[in-house]
């Protein structure tokens, strides 16, 4: 009688172990508010253009995945091979697809290799910016302003391929110039010239931090060649929703403001912050906005 109530007791108590490992076991699941966290260091890799912009934009979202968890990697890719990587399955996803017209080219050849979870930002634009001082408004005024260069970045990016198509389309921008570099080159230049209150043309977009620091403005596009106001938008791999859910949905659900993104850029660029310094530090002052990103994390 004894070693059957023995044995009855040793079994109760493997049994109630046994639920316990069961709770805690799962997918990319978990308690986030205990020491198991969501991701169990599962590795998530997403992938950004070396934009000011999208410099923000991943590592805030990359904070708050590791902070549910996950191993992050964050890589820095050339505009076409961003979005390759994420259409082969060489990286999780993105948050950083200009759409309609900036990426208009690359969605068009990786758009149904992808999984399009919607905008992350709203009214994202771009076109040629001058600083406010300058008497001139629409690019069709342009004349020998600048000496007739604009000043550009990356070859590839959409803004630049806009701004070669307006040289083109612009009768009094056939004989002016593109310079294209990059877009840390471009804002020093712009402020270089701003300092000393010279004339400059750039290929902007924003949100960008630089309209925060300095007082700039759109010129006029009367053949609408950079189209209308464009959205932000978020790009996974087929697959993850059932490899990762958790990660799926804090992507899915990841949406802010300019003002938000703005804020992250100012503390990266202009108050030299490191880039991952700045996202932990925006994500535990806007706690808020996590809460409905990670809204249903389990």
């Amino acid at each position: 009688m004894f070693k059957t109530r023995k044995t009855f007791g040793l079994m109760a108590v493997l049994i109630s172990l046994a639920l316990v490992l069961a709770a805690c076991g799962g997918n990319d699941n978990g308690d986030a508010s205990g020491e198991d966290t969501v991701g169990q260091g599962k590795e998530i890799e997403l992938v950004y253009v070396n934009w000011d912009t999208e410099i923000a934009s991943t590592h805030v979202i990359g904070q708050v995945l590791e902070n549910l968890g996950y191993d992050v990697k964050l890589t820095s890719l050339e505009n076409a091979a961003m979005w390759e990587a994420v259409a082969n399955g060489e990286a999780d996803g993105m948050v950083a697809a200009w759409l309609p017209l900036t990426h208009a080219s690359q969605y068009e050849e990786f758009g149904d290799k992808v999984v399009q979870l919607g905008p992350n930002l709203e009214g994202a634009k771009t076109g040629l910016v001058v600083p406010s001082y300058m008497d001139v408004n629409s690019i069709a005024d342009l004349k020998d302003q600048a000496e007739k260069t604009i000043t550009g970045i990356e070859p590839g990016a959409g803004v630049t391929a806009a701004t070669e198509k307006a040289i083109k389309e612009y009768d009094n921008l056939s004989d002016w110039t593109l310079q294209t570099s990059s877009s840390g080159a471009m804002t020093t230049a712009l402020g270089d010239a701003i300092d000393n209150e010279e004339e400059i043309v750039i290929t902007g977009w924003s949100p960008h931090w630089m309209f925060s620091e300095y007082d700039l403005k759109y010129l006029e596009d009367p053949n609408g060649g950079f189209g209308e106001a464009e959205t932000i938008e978020t790009m996974v791999r087929e697959g993850l929703e059932e490899d990762l859910p958790n990660a799926y949905k804090v992507l899915d659900q990841f949406e802010w403001t300019q003002d938000d993104m703005n804020s992250v850029m100012v503390e990266i660029i202009v108050n030299g912050e490191d880039p991952k310094d700045a996202a932990e530090a925006w994500v535990e002052e806007n706690q808020d906005k996590v809460d409905k990103w990670t809204e249903g994390v389990e």
